[in-house]
């Protein structure tokens, strides 16, 4: 039944991804001839040559898509994942097809057009398979296109897969119950499902309870478990998932990646790559530019009243920890006397602290003596939004008090930051910080950062912990 059911969406899904193909097709010749919006300069070729290569397309697509595994069942998968996939096949698929079309000379097909045609495919496919999985969506949560599923495993990890799964009825799964290692748990309720039965017996139990999908949740310490539980539903027709409790240390944006056909499990690793560290960076850059030609007059005026009011250099050097642990030179508006820290070394700064200059209590309170900041940001040191950069000194005490405090460090240090936005800035609770810190990290996104941006204007700037 699994098998009748999933070779009836793939068909239903091959239908509409043709026809969506086939239009958009169109679409993208009529775009091109008809509304040109690039001139054109070669003549309209009749547009029956261009349908007529929908014999190439068609199955161009097929076989590009049956590669990335845009026709298999994606019931757990995210949409973005599917988007992405599509994004890529779709430009492979163009890369082959503008290739094969070089070698018919006996037609010259624009360029343009299957500039268009990229578009709309990524666009045009992407609505479509979001729409049909809403449907699948809205079915399943009504009780249909349901599947059954066997948790083998009755520790932690296995009740957390339960309790994510239950809590997503759109996903068609329906738990059955648990599978444990000795008879003392079978009849025992766990997340409100039984445990049915021990792994010795995990053929019956697929068997009797009708199960398409089987989660094995076990310890790393089961190995031999593992083997015997997969040896023993190795012919029957279900679906098998491994989900190692390793998983349970993963920390930072671990995940799955492929090398090779090889799976390779991430415990830790940084958002910033590919295009991420492109998209950030293109930002810092604008974005700080913008802010200092709009600010140099108020620079300038804070220049000069800093080097009016007292001695010394207007701007203040210090030595901080950045990226990967990497040790550069943030730039500041000094706020305080020369030599403030001769004879206490290196301190935090107190409420009222008698080592700040006259104008520095105010620069310090209304955050403007962060302004030269932004020139670390275009040196590329920092970045506008990132974990707060601390000194060496203090970083030797807080790693030893608070756990997972050099993972803040698989970011670029920022001038604001989540932690910043949420309260914890200045002589605050360390670990609340951290906290916000590791958040951002794992949650980072473009949109997150242009969030926190705009809440350090309305949050951030006036503090009643900045002295």
């Amino acid at each position: 039944m699994l098998k009748k059911h999933s070779k009836f969406f793939e068909t239903l899904v091959l239908f509409m991804d043709l026809i969506t193909l086939a239009c958009s097709w169109i679409l993208a010749y009529y775009l091109r001839f008809y509304i040109p919006i690039i001139p054109v300069y070669s003549g309209i070729i009749s547009p029956y040559t261009y349908l007529n290569l929908l014999l190439a397309i068609l199955p161009l697509w097929y076989i590009v898509f049956k590669y990335f595994g845009l026709y298999r069942p994606r019931r757990i998968s995210s949409k973005v994942a599917e988007v992405w996939d599509i994004v890529k096949a779709t430009t492979i698929a163009i890369l082959v097809l503008v290739t094969l079309t070089f070698f018919v000379r006996k037609y010259e097909f624009s360029r343009v057009t299957f500039l268009y045609f990229w578009i709309i495919c990524v666009i045009s496919l992407s609505i479509e398979r979001i729409l049909f999985r809403e449907l699948l969506r809205f079915i399943r949560k009504r009780g249909y296109n349901l599947r059954h599923a066997l948790i083998v495993g009755t520790g932690g990890m296995g009740r957390e897969v339960t309790d994510r799964v239950h809590n997503h009825p759109e996903l068609g799964i329906k738990i059955k119950g648990f599978l444990c290692e000795n008879n003392s748990q079978i009849g025992d309720e766990l997340e409100g499902f039984k445990v049915l039965d021990t792994f010795e017996n995990i053929r019956n139990v697929v068997v009797n309870h009708k199960i398409d999908i089987v989660f094995i949740t076990l310890s790393l310490s089961a190995q031999e478990t593992l083997k015997t539980v997969l040896d023993d539903i190795g012919d029957e027709m279900v679906s098998i998932m491994v989900i190692p409790d390793l998983f349970e240390y993963a920390t930072l944006r671990g995940g799955i990646s492929e090398f090779e056909g090889m799976p390779i499990i991430s415990l830790r690793d940084t958002p910033l790559y590919g295009w991420n560290i492109v998209f950030k960076r293109v930002a810092d850059v604008v974005l700080s530019l913008i802010i200092i030609l709009v600010a140099s007059p108020l620079m300038l005026v804070i220049s000069l009243l800093i080097k009016t009011t007292s001695r010394g250099p207007v701007f203040y050097s210090q030595e901080r920890m950045g990226l990967d642990g990497k040790i550069f030179n943030m730039l500041k508006y000094r706020t305080m006397a020369i030599e403030a820290e001769k004879e206490t070394g290196p301190v935090w700064a107190a409420k009222d602290d008698s080592r700040r200059t006259s104008i520095g209590a105010f620069l310090r309170k209304t955050s403007l003596d962060e302004l030269p900041q932004f020139f670390n940001v275009l040196k590329g040191d920092m970045s506008i939004v990132g974990p707060r950069p601390e000194r060496e000194f203090f970083i030797q005490q807080f790693r030893n008090k608070v756990p997972k405090y050099m993972l803040r460090h698989k970011m670029k240090a920022g001038i604001t930051g989540w932690a910043q936005i949420s309260g914890w800035r200045g002589n605050t609770s360390l670990e609340k910080r951290i906290e916000c810190d590791l958040y951002y990290i794992e949650n980072w996104s473009l949109r997150l950062d242009l969030e926190i941006m705009w809440l350090t204007v309305w949050r951030g700037l006036v503090n009643k912990h900045a002295y």
